[in-house]
């Protein structure tokens, strides 16, 4: 992992010593990210007004649908013009439903000392969601198991710059679809103290894992209290289904974070065009969030999306190209606008292995994240195959990357400055700083130092094994979960759990999609 990293301070240096800050293993929680640079801007702010207009323009003629009656009529209520399912919304009824929904939020943990704030300059990092394949341990794809979904949930727990054990961190494809998501959020609850993510594939399995936070964190609590962001895909063009609707409705209603989130594919499922691609996601994404304040007015929302490009030349999903930093970086800026905390995806890539095209596509679009500024970044960890995929070793180096694009993000400790001039009175012109005292009192947090990046001289990495970063990243991996233990949890939580997962299995058709 990186500074702070899972391990033990010993004296040293070297490669040793590295192996054995790496193979020690303590504890860390990095907690949210308090942002010290600047945003970067893309738009003017007359262009930002004319995004603005251009969006309020299209849900005013053109409209969006929402699938579901219930909704509808909530819409209709509203004073929005419904026909049917489609729903066209005037820009003053749009902003005064989205001016309720908070601007930051907290989530409660079940350790309190994990609980996290979003939204301003607050950010928090999550693992990936959704992927049916493991990389795993040995190298190899195959279907995600239960046992995999586990230890994804515990390397989230166990890796510093990780505010969230997420949610869908693979899909267990050895329980049947519709007792998983009962078995993954029991998963999440038990491994891991950090906030998690519910389910949202349907009414009643985003109704269990609401109660099963009602049983974690109790009944009164969860009534008002943020304890779950759950995700809500809305089908771009311009359409939020029943499925996504129903979720909202009963995380919301309970005061639960929604993200808001478009599954946008440019050029197929948006306009061949950034900017035109931008004024649809506004749309899609701003009404989700105004229907949740329909729902309970003050509930948090984040206005977002899941965001790749298509290929040209073969309609794949592409990750990491510069449209998508520029989409990131005028999204962030349209969510400033409107004051609402936002969320993208991060350390994405449409390579199979971990290679060479997967740390330059999670590279460069992880940098357009953290410039624009994201709030909720998921699919931070582990993310291969457009999301198809989820690997042992690129969660583990991602999760090292994640603490350094943090320390980037924390900006320039200017505060420093009067002690590191003042050692410069112990070092003649010619000399080294490395025996100073000023050195000796700051070398272990003055610069970020990776563990999972050799910088050793071949000779020694080829001594060492001569491994490359998959399979230290994977020896890194076995080690943590060599050394994880199952956190505490209260035993009458423990046994309500149990019994609720094992009634509601066996009240489950397991044949019933």
């Amino acid at each position: 992992m990186t500074a702070p990293t899972t391990g033990r301070r010993r004296a040293g240096r070297g490669r040793q010593a590295r192996v054995d800050r790496r193979t020690a293993f303590t504890l860390e929680f990095l907690p949210e990210l308090d942002r010290g640079i600047p945003y970067l801007d893309m738009l003017m702010p007359e262009q930002v007004e004319v995004v603005h207009d251009t969006t309020m323009g299209l849900l005013e003629r053109t409209g969006i649908e929402f699938r579901d009656d219930e909704s509808a009529e909530m819409w209709r209520v509203a004073g929005a013009d419904v026909d049917g399912h489609r729903v066209r919304i005037d820009r003053a009824l749009l902003m005064d439903l989205i001016s309720t929904a908070p601007s930051e939020y907290s989530m409660l943990a079940r350790d309190p000392e994990r609980s996290v704030r979003l939204g301003g300059s607050k950010s928090i990092f999550t693992p990936s969601y959704g992927a049916p394949y493991v990389r795993d341990l040995d190298g190899q794809r195959r279907a995600a198991t239960l046992d995999d979904f586990d230890n994804f949930a515990k390397l989230a727990y166990l890796t510093p710059s990780m505010q969230m054990t997420g949610g869908v961190v693979c899909e267990p494809m050895d329980v049947a679809v519709p007792h998983r998501h009962l078995r993954m959020t029991d998963s999440l609850i038990r491994h891991s103290t950090k906030p998690f993510m519910g389910a949202v594939t349907s009414k009643e399995r985003a109704e269990d894992s609401l109660e099963m936070a009602r049983i974690t964190f109790g009944a009164d609590v969860v009534a008002d209290t943020t304890v779950m962001t759950s995700l809500a895909n809305g089908n771009s063009p311009l359409v939020w289904d029943a499925t996504m609707l129903d979720a909202v409705k009963v995380y919301s209603r309970s005061n639960q974070a929604m993200l808001f989130s478009p599954f946008v594919l440019g050029g197929a499922s948006t306009p061949a065009s950034v900017i035109g691609s931008i004024v649809q996601i506004n749309a899609e994404a701003l009404a989700g969030v105004a229907f949740s304040q329909l729902v309970r007015a003050g509930a948090p929302a984040v206005y977002g999306q899941w965001l790749a490009t298509v290929s040209m030349k073969s309609g794949a999903p592409m990750a990491g190209t510069p449209d998508i930093d520029h989409m990131n970086l005028l999204h962030g800026q349209m969510a400033r606008y409107y004051g609402l905390p936002w969320r993208c995806s991060g350390m994405c890539s449409s390579s199979k292995l971990v290679d060479a095209q997967a740390g330059y596509e999670a590279a460069r679009n992880m940098f357009g994240v953290v410039l624009a500024g994201a709030n909720f970044v998921l699919s931070t960890t582990g993310y291969l195959e457009s999301a198809m995929c989820q690997s042992y070793a690129k969660a583990v180096i991602d999760g090292e990357q994640a603490a350094m694009f943090r320390r980037f993000a924390e900006g320039v400790r200017f505060g420093e400055l009067d002690d590191a001039v003042a050692s410069m009175a112990d070092v003649d012109p010619g000399g080294h700083y490395l025996g100073t005292a000023h050195t000796l009192a700051n070398f272990q947090t003055a610069f970020a130092t990776p563990e999972l990046m050799d910088s050793d001289g071949y000779e020694q990495w080829l001594a060492a094994g001569g491994m490359d970063a998959e399979a230290r990243a994977n020896q890194t991996a076995r080690e943590l979960l060599d050394n994880y233990e199952l956190p505490a949890l209260d035993a009458a939580v423990d046994a309500e759990l149990r019994e609720f997962v094992d009634r509601r299995v066996a009240e489950i058709d397991p044949n019933v999609l």
